[in-house]
C-alpha cells in the first residue's frame, strides 16, 4: 500500500471538537436512557465503558448511580476516552434508528462509501479524516429536508448521524471519495 493510500484516523473522542456542549449532553442523555431500544451487545459495550471510565463518588459501580449523576460524570470521560465515545455514539445511533436509515439511504444514493448499516463501527480505530469536497453538513441537511419534507429534522442529529455512518470527520476535502481500506470493511 503506497503512502497516499494509507488511511488517517482520529480517535472517536475527536467528535467533541464538532459538538456544542448542550448537544453533547443531549447525545449522552439519549444514550444513557436508551434502555431496551438498543441491542444487548451495544448495551453491554456502553455499560462496560461506563463502568471502566466513569467514576462517581459514593458508588463503587457507576452503573448503579442515578441517571442525573451518571450524566454529570460521563462528560469528561466522553471527551477523553475513545472507547466510551464510540459506545455512546453507537447507542445514540441505535436509538435514532429511523433517522439512521434515512441518512444511510441518502448518503448511499449520493455515492458515499459506507459500511453496512449493521456493521460494528466501534471496531474501527476512529474516524477517517477525508470528506467529499462537494458535500457538507448544509447540503446533506437540505437534501434530507427535500426528501422528507413532513419530518421535523434536527441539523445536529443529521450531522452527527452522517459522521457516524460515514465514519468521517470533515477535516480534509477530497475530489473523489477514497474507498475504505479492505481490512476495515469487516464488521
Amino acid at each position: 500500500m503506497s503512502e497516499q493510500q494509507t488511511a488517517k484516523f482520529l480517535p472517536f473522542q475527536a467528535i467533541n471538537e464538532f459538538m456544542l456542549a448542550e448537544y453533547r449532553l443531549h447525545v449522552l442523555r439519549t444514550a444513557l436512557e436508551a434502555g431496551d431500544k438498543i441491542s444487548p451487545s451495544t448495551a453491554a459495550r456502553l455499560n462496560g465503558s461506563i463502568k471502566r471510565h466513569v467514576q462517581i463518588p459514593g458508588f463503587r459501580n457507576s452503573l448503579k448511580a442515578p441517571p442525573g449523576l451518571k450524566l454529570r460524570h460521563i462528560t469528561k470521560p466522553f471527551e477523553n476516552r475513545s472507547d466510551l465515545a464510540a459506545a455512546v455514539l453507537s447507542a445514540w445511533a441505535e436509538v435514532e434508528a429511523g433517522l439512521q436509515q434515512k441518512v444511510f439511504d441518502l448518503l448511499a444514493a449520493r455515492g458515499w462509501e459506507l459500511l453496512p448499516l449493521d456493521a460494528d463501527r466501534t471496531r474501527l480505530p476512529g474516524f477517517f479524516t477525508r470528506w467529499p469536497a462537494d458535500e457538507n453538513y448544509d447540503t446533506i441537511f437540505a437534501a434530507l429536508q427535500e426528501a422528507y419534507p413532513s419530518d421535523e429534522l434536527s441539523k445536529d442529529d443529521i450531522s452527527l448521524m452522517t459522521v457516524w455512518l460515514s465514519m468521517r470527520l470533515p477535516l480534509e476535502s477530497t475530489a473523489s471519495e477514497a474507498p475504505l481500506p479492505a481490512d476495515s470493511q469487516t464488521s
